[in-house]
This record gives structure tokens, sequence and C-alpha cells, in this order.
């Protein structure tokens, strides 16, 4: 017997691989703290926030996972969750996650040092991805951007462009499909690899505060702004 897909699961699998190299720290940034707790709990705390019946899996370099055993200990950190071992590179890290997650509903892919996302960021890419399959955020950039061409460079109109966030949501058998293609350096973020499957990429305003902390500048402004 046929078993109907469960659409109103949701999933989220936060990748959280970093080293700190660029935040100039042994501590991976993930786990640097941040307004007295680890950054990832932070990012986990968000989408729990938007719904307490998520599915959390937070993908760790298999290295890393008994010191974040540790840290949920020290900071009494009890929201359910699974991690998983990642890979050398994010697509392994994502398609471990996948594994694990379920085959019906929707399935967000999240940055573990992303954790000023908004609750209505992340309502609306879920929102729009029950509509059209797949969802990501974007902003506007607010800078000049110049084109590099050889040793020329020119002026490019900014409207055309955006800066592109997460969470990127799908629905699980498109993201699950797309995963099952072989690594492609191309490959930037989720999105990149579902649209190498032929599925059409629907953009949602991001949050301008959804920053990636990598360095000690992003770390110091998103003190402010938590």
């Amino acid at each position: 017997m046929q078993v109907t897909p469960n659409r109103d699961i949701e999933t989220v699998i936060i990748v959280a691989g970093g080293k700190g190299e660029r935040m100039q720290t042994d501590i991976p940034k993930q786990f640097i703290e941040l307004k007295s707790k680890p950054i990832l709990m932070h990012s986990i705390d968000i989408f729990i926030q938007y719904n307490n019946q998520i599915e959390v899996i937070v993908v760790l370099p298999e290295s890393q996972i008994e010191n974040w055993n540790l840290l949920c200990k020290k900071h009494a950190f009890e929201v359910k969750h699974q991690v998983v071992a990642g890979g050398s590179v994010r697509f392994e890290s994502v398609k471990n996650g996948l594994k694990v997650a379920s085959d019906s509903g929707f399935i967000a892919v999240h940055d573990g040092v992303r954790p000023l996302v908004s609750r209505t960021t992340i309502a609306a890419c879920f929102r729009e991805a029950r509509a059209s399959g797949a969802a990501i955020p974007v902003v506007m950039p607010v800078e000049s951007i110049r084109q590099i061409k050889g040793d020329e460079n020119v002026s490019v109109d900014r409207n055309v462009f955006r800066l592109v966030q997460t969470p990127q949501v799908f629905e699980a058998s498109i993201l699950k499909k797309a995963y099952e293609q072989e690594f492609n350096p191309l490959f930037t973020d989720d999105a990149s690899v579902v649209e190498a499957t032929g599925i059409k990429i629907s953009l949602v305003d991001g949050n301008q505060e959804n920053i990636k902390i990598t360095t000690p500048f992003d770390l110091k402004l998103a003190g402010m702004m938590l």
C-alpha cells in the first residue's frame, strides 16, 4: 500500500563545519560564545521559536561532536536534536544530514553561524517552498558593484543582483533527489545543487541582519544586534 507523504513535517539541517581560521581563534566559530552561549545554540533556538515541533539535525565534523556534547551539558542545552558527522566538503555534510532526514515534508538547510535569521524569514521560506518546491532568502546589495574582466573592471547594475542567505528550503523529495548527483565544484549552496536538476528556485525577502559570522568584526556586529 502506498503511503501518502506527510507535508506537515518540517526539518532543518544545520551545517556547522567551520574551523575558525578567519576568526583568528582555535575555537571552531560555531562554538564561540555570543551573549553567553555558543553561536550554534542561537542558530538552533531560532528554529525552535519558529516551530517547536521542527526536526533539528546538526551536522558537525566528527572530531567536534564530543566537544559539542560537552558544551550542551555545560550550558544545559536540552533542545532535542540529532547530531550527524559531516564530510570533507559542505556537499557531503548536507548529504549526510539528508540520510537521517524525513522523506516527507519540507527540509531547510541553514548555516550554523547565521544566528540572526528572523522567524519571519524562516516562515516565508517554508511558505514559498510549499507553493513552489524550492525557496531561498535573498537581499539586495547596498553597495555599488564592479565586475572584473581580466585586467579591466566595469560598473554593473546592482539592481539585477541578489545576495543569497540561508535557510534554503525545499520539498524533501526534491532535495534528496538533487543530492544523488555527483559533486560539482560549482555547487556553492543547496540552491545550485537543486537547480542543476532543472528545478526553478523561488526567491523570498531575507533579513539584512542575517549575516554569516566569519570574522571578529562579524562577531562584534552580531553581539550588538542579538
